[in-house]
């Protein structure tokens, strides 16, 4: 027989933040870190999406809009806004997002497979979290960027260690 005391609720830590009037969370193991909007160096011939790129301490890191990722009125960058800056298998990026509000753990048993019907598309979502009266949207990192994104972001960081290795 089971001893219930050592059943362990297993838990979700994200990191929260706003777009527009929606929460969002992403899990905390995959933040490296939350910074203010430096500079941004637009990019030609890049999707939509793309904002540019930062020089986050000599490192050349691409950046996401996640408004225009996700369909959502275009706002201009203010107090509050911030680059949240994450490991995807192409490397690290940012993105750029209206607000960050919070760090907190979610129990696995409060998130939910994402509805098949939304305004966002569906791949980019891993659930929907429920807090008391609150439902966070969690996003599905890997999935924000097209396979040729990836690709171009990919030879946009063997570059940048192309020029760290000649001393550049």
């Amino acid at each position: 027989m089971r001893d219930e005391r050592q059943t362990v609720t297993q838990e979700a830590q994200l990191v929260v933040f706003r777009m527009g009037s929606e929460e969002f969370g992403v899990p905390i193991q995959r933040v490296q870190e939350i910074i203010k909007v430096p500079e941004i160096t637009h990019l030609p011939n890049t999707a939509d999406y793309i904002e540019g790129v930062i020089n986050l301490r000599g490192d050349v890191l691409p950046v996401i809009n996640l408004r225009t990722r996700f369909g959502l009125p275009n706002q201009e960058h203010n107090a509050e806004t911030r680059i949240i800056v994450v490991e995807l298998p192409v490397g690290r990026v940012g993105l750029v997002v209206d607000a960050v509000t919070e760090v907190l753990r979610l129990p696995q048993d409060a998130i939910e497979p994402a509805p098949k019907v939304t305004g966002l598309r569906t791949e980019l979502l891993a659930g929907v979290g429920k807090l008391n009266d609150r439902l966070l949207v969690l996003l599905e990192l890997d999935q924000l960027l097209s396979t040729d994104e990836k690709i171009r972001f990919e030879e946009i960081a063997v570059s940048q260690a192309t020029a760290s290795d000649n001393g550049n």
